[in-house]
């Protein structure tokens, strides 16, 4: 590996023009190298600036992805709510909280999120980065739940199935029902995957 620096593409004339080269240079790291693998450092080179604007312009790593990713969701803060309280009703809280952020913004950035999906496989790996690696993969790691990989699977398809019903499709009255409705009635689904007995894999 190489050790000689990075070469700069000269001073950016102002900070919106820094940001967007660290999202655009973040969107490729993360995408080819997983978000575990990635570096601030790597990230900041590819955009040509200095590392430190990671932590001024994102707060660090995990805001870097989660704007990358443009998911109004800061990862860290939802894992810590959801883990505040009985433990068997933890997944009543994660749908509680998804429908309450996606709802907050309309919900028209998750459908725009899904169609970005649906063309660019970048978008694909930082959509599964962030359902994996940044979400589920911390919850069930606290949880010391056994099949991690598979609980984690069964988890994001029931997210993102229930974003694509209530958002993209809008099939009601899914798509209409306030979010304590929703949780009570989704959460315990997402509770079984999280801490069930998972017959077919017993």
């Amino acid at each position: 590996m190489s050790t000689t620096e990075p070469k700069r593409r000269g001073r950016r004339p102002n900070g919106a023009d820094t940001k967007e080269a660290l999202l655009t240079a973040a969107r490729e790291v993360f995408a080819e190298q997983g978000y575990d693998a990635a570096t601030v450092r790597a990230i900041a080179s590819s955009a040509g600036v200095d590392p430190a604007m990671v932590n001024h312009w994102f707060g660090g790593k995990e805001g870097l992805f989660t704007a990358a990713v443009q998911i109004p969701i800061n990862p860290a803060e939802i894992v810590r709510e959801v883990l505040e309280g009985p433990r068997e009703q933890i997944g009543e809280r994660i749908i509680r909280r998804f429908v309450t952020v996606w709802d907050g913004v309309g919900g028209g950035q998750f459908a725009a999120l899904i169609r970005s999906v649906a063309g660019n496989e970048q978008a694909v790996t930082m959509l599964r980065e962030f359902v994996q690696n940044v979400l589920f993969n911390r919850l069930v790691k606290v949880l010391g739940v056994d099949h991690p990989e598979m609980r984690v699977a069964l988890c994001g398809s029931q997210l993102i199935g229930l974003g694509m019903a209530r958002y993209v499709v809008r099939i009601d009255p899914l798509a209409s029902a306030d979010a304590d409705a929703v949780a009570a009635t989704i959460g315990p689904n997402l509770q079984h995957y999280l801490t069930g007995d998972l017959q077919l894999l017993a």
